[in-house]
């Protein structure tokens, strides 16, 4: 089974769905923001995907540098703003089992599914 971590106000995020569906790939769509993920979600994302939080953050988010994000090296700290605000977490994200991918760009969503 996949999984997207979906936006459906990003473009981005639309696109990969449509390739999912296009390919016909049975996906379960998690919104995210409507329903944020824990702390503990967020770190098994982030060894799937092998990349740092902040990594998986949207550095250009006026959020992002509201909070002062820049200045802050401490992964758990990083983590921890991922949790609390998730208009951060990069998007779309998709999930298969142990691995996942960052769809941007979306072409990244079609080597996945290989």
């Amino acid at each position: 089974m996949i999984t997207i971590w979906h936006n459906p106000k990003c473009s981005k995020s639309r696109e990969a769905l449509q390739i999912l569906e296009q390919k016909g790939v049975n996906s379960e769509v998690f919104k995210y923001l409507d329903t944020p993920p824990s702390r503990d979600e967020i770190v098994a994302v982030l060894q799937k995907l092998g990349v740092s939080a902040r990594e998986l953050m949207r550095t250009k988010e006026d959020l992002y540098k509201e909070l002062g994000l820049s200045q802050v090296n401490e992964e758990s700290k990083l983590i921890d703003a991922l949790a609390e605000y998730p208009k951060l977490i990069e998007r779309p994200i998709v999930i298969e089992g142990n691995r996942a991918v960052i769809g941007r760009p979306v072409e990244k969503v079609i080597e996945f599914l290989g």
